[in-house]
């Protein structure tokens, strides 16, 4: 199966949001090459929200471009087979946390968000990591600092879509 192949059945299989779900199936349908960062209409991403469930916090990155505490993800690449996979790569590649588990149940919601030319939209596909008792983070060449937040600040530092991925995150756990 191909990573394509994955990224429909996950999008069909996910429940909720169903405008924007269906909003990500039609962008795959007319770009078959809509996982990919040359497609300039947009492209299919993967992130995935660091926690700590015993410590009640998460992992977040700050941004190195947006200037944004963010949860860990980017592009798919080549070498990935799964939307989960994807994740779970960049989610370890940015925190530097080996020993990352995606929490089950798939993606926890999706975030359709504008960004600079020459494309135009980040279609993200939100999973959540859980991080091994005394994980220890490494700042990646992608980040300008990791942080570890406590839920309560989550809303004072990142925005609302960072608080809505901890939400259903949390409703997961």
């Amino acid at each position: 199966m191909s990573l394509y192949d994955d990224a429909v059945l996950v999008l069909k299989g996910y429940e909720g949001q169903e405008e924007l779900r269906q909003a990500y199936l039609d962008h795959l349908t007319a770009h078959p090459d809509g996982l990919w960062k040359a497609c300039h209409a947009g492209h299919v991403t993967a992130s995935a929200l660091v926690i700590d469930p015993e410590r009640g916090r998460v992992l977040l990155t700050l941004h190195k471009k947006l200037r944004m505490w963010l949860q860990m993800g980017g592009h798919c690449e080549p070498g990935d087979a799964t939307l989960a996979e994807a994740a779970l790569r960049e989610a370890t590649e940015e925190s530097g946390i080996p020993g990352l588990t995606l929490l089950p149940g798939g993606p926890v919601r999706l975030d359709r968000h504008p960004i600079p030319a020459p494309c135009h939209w980040h279609f993200d596909v939100q999973y959540a990591a859980l991080a091994p008792p005394g994980a220890a983070h490494a700042i990646s060449d992608e980040s300008l600092d990791l942080r570890w937040f406590a839920y309560a600040e989550v809303p004072e530092v990142a925005d609302d879509s960072v608080v809505q991925l901890l939400a259903g995150a949390r409703a997961r756990l």
